[in-house]
């Protein structure tokens, strides 16, 4: 059911112009200059400086329904025809535009670092060039709520789930950033359009404000137990938790044991989490309701998570709204499309950037990522040309890209392909998984890294390095462009 109803809504939401308008000027000014047919290759990846040090890939499924989709209708082509910059030659060749290239991926729920290919681009230059704002947007923003959810996990052996809908910046960023969320790491969510759609479990409880609606606190409680005597959780602070919302819900708690039924628990919003979780848990469990499951939510991030564990919080799970769905801390991944290889008389050149930055220099040629295993742990990721081929039985060594001296040489070691083909030809190759096969994925990726790569505070630097081939071709072409200055 899920994947026919995102199909169906799909089929009608034609994403086309969501783009910059410099993609579509560019587009024009290839298809004047005859290089709109041109093979280029973009890689999608994220920059370091300022980010996060590493990131959980998302967003590829919206990135290929988007390309699925790809065409200008008339009401696209009279818009444009409307802005007065295109001329009518242009115009006539968008009624017949289609994607017709190919497309490789990491699969979303995969852990990435900085300056590694997410996705990469293989199309013809106007069909490459009008994909990257669209592009960057769907991964762009699900990749960073995705490593978001997962930094808050990493700081909790307690589950967590996603309650971001009314402070997300827009309907799609609540919609979009709860699948995110779940494949980071929560695995439900208050938002009942994003069960829908994604399949995603949906989650949640009462407000104050249905307190506030009855005569009594025990009286809500009772009303409300009455309704759902089987999914009974009750907010417990909207006077006065210990003295009356945990006393008045273990009356409740009673009553529904007695007929029967199983009380699901209390939620606490406010207050000293750490302190009330741990009276609230002495009262339930001398009442005899050692079952009973403890929520807490009220503007919850990283910081409050590993300080709420070092207090003994006695809580079982986390509601997370703002701070995730918004990214609190870190407003955006930073990811960046960048060009790195042209046809030239038959065959694909490296191209690269070069700036002063050095964050901003670009890693020339078609890539791939390989990933370095060691008795079942991730030990490095190499970012090697497409057509290198490691010989897993001879010795591997690898150095870090700037400081050259630092090295490591690997024997009895495995490796894995991180990107996989998903349009060939402009047909898609790729069977998108269900959001459980990805979240499972991301379960996997994740156990296949030591802590201290995925801690919040004080992360231990992944080694992710060129191989000899890539740093050689990148050094030719920096030192070729200094030639030229």
């Amino acid at each position: 059911m899920e994947q026919n109803y995102v199909t169906e809504r799909v089929k009608t939401n034609n994403l086309t112009l969501l783009t910059d308008l410099y993609q579509l000027t560019m587009m024009n000014g290839y298809h004047i200059c005859g290089l709109d047919k041109t093979r280029a290759v973009f890689d999608v990846f994220y920059r370091g400086a300022g980010g996060y040090s590493y990131a959980i890939a998302a967003g590829l499924e919206q990135a290929i329904d988007y390309i699925r989709n790809l065409h200008f209708d008339d009401s696209d082509i009279e818009y444009l025809r409307s802005l007065g910059i295109f001329g009518e030659e242009f115009l006539s060749a968008l009624k017949d535009f289609s994607f017709s290239g190919d497309i490789k991926a990491v699969p979303e729920g995969t852990m990435v670092f900085p300056y590694e290919p997410i996705l990469t681009v293989s199309a013809p230059l106007w069909e490459a060039q009008l994909v990257e704002t669209a592009l960057l947007t769907f991964i762009n923003h699900q990749t960073l709520i995705a490593t978001k959810a997962a930094r808050l996990k990493e700081c909790t052996k307690n589950k967590i789930s996603e309650f971001g809908l009314r402070r997300a910046q827009g309907a799609d960023a609540g919609i979009y950033g709860a699948r995110a969320a779940c494949i980071g790491g929560c695995r439900t969510t208050s938002n009942v359009v994003a069960g829908k759609l994604f399949g995603i479990p949906v989650t949640g409880t009462h407000s104050h404000s249905w307190v506030m609606s009855f005569d009594s606190e025990l009286e809500a409680f009772e009303k409300y137990a009455e309704i759902y005597p089987d999914n009974c959780l009750l907010l417990v602070d909207t006077y006065d938790t210990l003295k009356s919302g945990v006393p008045n819900a273990i009356k409740v708690f009673d009553e529904l044991k007695a007929k029967g039924h199983k009380p699901v628990g209390i939620r606490l919003d406010s207050g000293d989490l750490a302190y009330l979780s741990r009276k609230a848990r002495v009262m339930l469990d001398e009442a005899g309701h050692k079952d009973c499951l403890i929520f807490a939510t009220n503007d919850l991030d990283e910081d409050i998570l590993l300080a709420l564990n070092t207090q003994d919080a006695k809580i079982d799970v986390y509601g997370i709204g703002t701070k995730l769905i918004t990214s609190y801390n870190n407003a955006s991944l930073g990811g960046v499309y960048k060009l790195c290889a042209l046809e030239e008389n038959g065959k694909l050149v490296p191209k690269i950037k070069v700036s002063n930055s050095h964050e901003k220099t670009t890693n020339p040629g078609v890539k791939k990522i390989v990933r370095i295993f060691k008795d079942g742990m991730a030990q490095a990721d190499l970012i090697c040309l497409e057509d290198e081929v490691i010989d897993t039985t001879k010795p591997l060594t690898i150095f870090h890209p700037e400081q050259t001296w630092k090295k490591t040489t690997f024997t009895d070691y495995e490796i894995k392909e991180l990107m996989v083909p998903v349009f060939k030809d402009g047909k898609l190759v790729y069977d998108k998984p269900s959001l459980k096969q990805i979240c499972d994925n991301e379960d996997e990726n994740i156990r296949e890294f030591f802590p201290e790569y995925r801690r919040v505070i004080n992360t231990q630097e992944y080694k992710v390095d060129l191989s000899q081939n890539l740093w050689n071709l990148k050094t030719e072409l920096l030192n070729k462009a200094h030639g030229q200055v």
